[in-house]
């Protein structure tokens, strides 16, 4: 898929240059989410059911990224974080939302109300609401070997690893007034627990007391260093006095910092917690900020949650904001559709987006087809549909962005060509009627998922019987590339879409009915009606007659 892969496709553009270039671009969505760990994919997941456009963008800096398993998620108990997030992400876009490797740097309200979201690249993302599931940062104390053992023998929540310390020594290093909150659990998963008062200021020295008549072992001492052995496990506390207690894991709690400054230019600041131990951003039961329009969830609102817990509030928050966006609709008595205004927008300006020449690749497999009824979906500004009309062919056009087909009805009319202009999604019902046609061309375009492969179902319907079905599109082997999230984000996200790969297969498992004739990655064709040289996949294929 090309940096455009929605139901509209380019013809000959300058986003078919290196992808080293980023063309700066801006996109509309309902629901832009920053932030994709539980809490934002489980919004979106809630969101992308109810068929909103959603565009999740994460920068792969989750709180739990040091930890190689969580524990206490029902079902998921021992995964790996990072498993968790793929599946999520699988479950997301199969419903068509989009997960974007990227960064958020900054979020304003524009005059009619909706946000902007500015992005690295130059990039820029407007939605109606705005979700923030960007979690915490841990601020650890200044004590060596914290940091490098975080998430591994240095841990802090009885919770999230407590059993797997069970029984063994344990140090647990107190910095801060909060710190001793934990110990009566780990005492309880431990008989063999030493508690070293590093910091004591503003400590309850009745909890203390308490501590120590049940047998934990108290050191009124500061901790120098955790100590580590060969492979890099802890061994042992060395204190400032020059003693070592042998540890076999660390307990240190973190003082946190809600993730909230992308936010700063919406008004909204964070709350400082009761705790005294950090800061957090408020929200009212629904999820929502003090400023209307604006949700957040997960850790970010509350840094006691869990894995488990932040998917949950996630989950709930974004139930909540779809209902905000259909009241929205309700009042303004219209259904929305977040694919429909991105598309509009592109095409709502006064310049033409794409040269007006037909796909070469187009050109070349149709020059040798006998004209009859063709079907152009994604029709964009129509080039390829109007090449056909002249040819011969009768065209139907579809796309989803009525600004689109407006233009296709302004070129066709000039030229004194008949075009039917269809405006629709692919994942409509019958988004092509009951007709049937001796060529289905899908150029450098593709539509969102669905589970139930709808809009896949209905693209190969409509293929008559010794009809051919041609799908062009770009090879997306550069998209395989990490992305500096800290210098760039992507745009699209080629999963969240039905591709040429998917479209193949589903034209193999069925040979009684199909016969695929091409599916090669290939130079595109050179010449007048094809200005740029790029790859591209190429898949033909036709139905054979009953």
């Amino acid at each position: 898929m090309s940096t455009h892969p929605a139901q509209s496709r380019p013809s000959d553009h300058s986003e078919h240059v290196s992808h080293s270039q980023h063309p700066t671009l801006e996109r509309h969505c309902d629901v832009a989410v920053i932030g994709g760990s539980a809490a934002g994919l489980a919004a979106a997941l809630q969101l992308s059911r109810q068929r909103r456009g959603v565009v999740v963008v994460d920068d792969g800096t989750p709180r739990n990224a040091p930890a190689a398993h969580m524990h206490g998620y029902l079902g998921h108990e021992g995964v790996a974080p990072g498993e968790l997030t793929e599946t999520g992400r699988e479950e997301v876009r199969a419903y068509g939302g989009e997960v974007l490797s990227g960064r958020v740097v900054g979020v304003h309200r524009r005059e009619d109300g909706r946000f902007r979201l500015d992005l690295t690249g130059g990039h820029t993302l407007v939605a109606r609401r705005v979700l923030a599931a960007t979690g915490l940062s841990d601020e650890l104390p200044a004590i060596d070997g914290v940091a490098e053992g975080w998430g591994r023998g240095v841990i802090h929540c009885p919770f999230c690893h407590g059993f797997e310390v069970r029984d063994q020594r344990v140090v647990q290093i107190v910095t801060h007034p909060l710190g001793l909150h934990p110990t009566p659990l780990f005492r309880h998963l431990t008989g063999r627990l030493t508690v070293v008062l590093h910091d004591p200021a503003g400590l309850y020295e009745g909890a203390v007391e308490a501590l120590a008549a049940s047998g934990v072992t108290i050191e009124r001492a500061e901790a120098g260093r955790v100590l580590t052995g060969p492979d890099g496990e802890v061994s042992g506390v060395e204190l400032v006095d020059g003693r070592v207690l042998e540890a076999d894991a660390v307990v240190v709690g973190s003082r946190f910092r809600a993730r909230a400054d992308v936010l700063a230019g919406t008004g909204l600041t964070t709350t400082a917690h009761p705790t005294g131990a950090g800061d957090f951003l408020a929200v009212d039961p629904r999820g929502e900020t003090a400023v209307p329009g604006i949700y957040a969830a997960g850790n970010i609102t509350d840094p006691s949650l869990q894995v488990l817990p932040s998917a949950a509030q996630g989950s709930q928050v974004g139930a909540m904001i779809a209902f905000s966006l259909a009241e929205d609709d309700l009042r303004a008595a219209v259904r929305h559709s977040g694919e429909e205004a991105d598309w509009d927008h592109r095409y709502g300006g006064p310049d033409r987006a794409w040269s007006g020449n037909p796909n070469g690749t187009l050109v070349h497999e149709a020059t040798a087809l006998s004209p009859g009824r063709a079907l152009d979906v994604g029709t964009g500004e129509g080039a390829d549909a109007l090449w056909l009309a002249e040819h011969g062919w009768k065209v139907t056009a579809t796309d989803i962005s009525g600004n689109a087909l407006a233009r296709v009805r302004a070129e066709a009319e000039h030229r004194g060509l008949a075009v039917n202009l269809v405006r629709g999604d692919a994942g409509d019902p019958a988004p092509f009627g009951t007709e049937t046609f001796d060529l289905v061309s899908l150029q450098y375009g593709s539509f969102k998922r669905t589970p139930d492969q709808r809009g896949l179902r209905s693209l190969l319907a409509a293929v008559a019987p010794g009809g051919t079905l041609l799908v062009v599109h770009h090879d997306l082997s550069s998209l395989s590339e990490p992305v500096d999230v800290a210098t760039q984000t992507r745009m699209y996200d080629p999963a969240a879409f039905v591709g040429v790969d998917e479209i193949a297969a589903a034209l193999i498992a069925d040979p009684g009915t199909w016969r695929v004739e091409t599916h090669e990655t290939r130079p595109r064709p050179a010449g007048a009606a094809s200005t740029h040289h790029v790859n591209d996949v190429v898949l033909r294929a036709t139905r054979r007659a009953a």
